[in-house]
């Protein structure tokens, strides 16, 4: 089975990159190894439709990613198959989650879309300034995110060694620069 592991979000306005960051994160400071599977890190940033050829290509997707939940705080972690998504989620924090949520309902009717599973967290208001520096509230909750996408991964077979230790907040930083 080939899984994506797909970061979604714009690096520019602090939270709402965690997506991205929280995939970089993961392809910088573990090894992913299984006998069945492999697994690829993309940094989906903002592009929405144009993601549909990738996503596609895959048996199965893990997208991680800022969300809007009613009644919820910021710094709180949600994980779920989007096949069954909770209501209180309303992805209606940024332009990018709407039009990400939109085109993953667009590649489900079309019956294109492969198992997909999010872990997305609660960001912080975004301002106007653009900003590589996380918040206090999320990086708090950082560790609930990285162990909710760690957990998943192990569910699915692979086998998960720390090779790195480098922080989420130096891997924001350096988003821009890819990795």
């Amino acid at each position: 089975m080939r899984v994506l592991v797909l970061g979604i979000g714009n690096i520019l306005f602090g939270d709402e990159g965690i997506g991205v960051h929280l995939s970089n994160y993961l392809k910088v400071n573990f090894a992913f190894t299984s006998s069945e599977h492999s697994v690829e890190f993309i940094d989906g940033g903002t592009l929405a439709q144009a993601l549909i050829p990738l996503i596609v290509e895959y048996d199965y997707v893990l997208m991680l990613d800022s969300v809007d939940v009613h009644n919820g705080k910021i710094g709180d972690v949600y994980s779920f198959p989007f096949s069954a998504l909770p209501e209180q989620v309303t992805w209606a924090g940024s332009a990018h989650e709407v039009e990400m949520l939109q085109t993953l309902r667009m590649t489900q009717i079309l019956g294109d879309l492969p198992p997909l599973h999010i872990i997305g967290i609660i960001p912080k208001i975004i301002g106007e300034d653009t900003t590589f520096a996380l918040s206090q509230e999320l990086l708090a909750q950082f560790p609930t995110m990285e162990q909710a996408a760690l957990n998943h991964l192990q569910s699915l077979g692979f086998h998960i060694k720390r090779i790195g230790s480098t922080p989420i907040q130096v891997i924001a930083d350096n988003s821009y620069k890819g990795y």
